[in-house]
């Protein structure tokens, strides 16, 4: 069994956000997000395919939807269903803000009632 920490291996200075998966199976995928006074290119908005659970660990951080802005520390989280337009606005400049990102599809389970005869 490997283990490792979220905190661990954080540039000094990044160019673009920083984007390592942590993993990935049949309807999940879980990674980890550096940004470090990032923000979404004007006019660009994300409009992904699959639902996403992101939370900040550390820094924070401002999200834009179309009709509402959300600032974010840690701890703050949200879920955004998919094709739900959005834009990092701002993420703090002076340290690193830390996002764990869960990207899922909608699964519909079913359970049978084990009382039943």
């Amino acid at each position: 069994m490997t283990v490792s920490n979220l905190f661990a291996d954080l540039p000094a200075r990044l160019p673009d956000e920083l984007f390592a998966t942590l993993l990935d199976a049949a309807n999940v995928r879980i990674e980890r997000i550096v940004s470090h006074g990032h923000s979404s290119p004007p006019d660009f908005w994300y409009d992904q395919g699959q639902h996403e659970w992101v939370v900040v660990l550390k820094g924070a951080a401002r999200l834009r939807f179309e009709d509402e802005v959300v600032e974010m520390t840690p701890g703050s989280f949200v879920n955004i269903p998919a094709h739900t337009k959005h834009r990092v606005e701002w993420t703090t400049p002076d340290e690193p803000t830390i996002w764990l990102a869960v990207h899922y599809e909608e699964v519909t389970a079913t359970r049978e009632d084990s009382t039943a005869t």
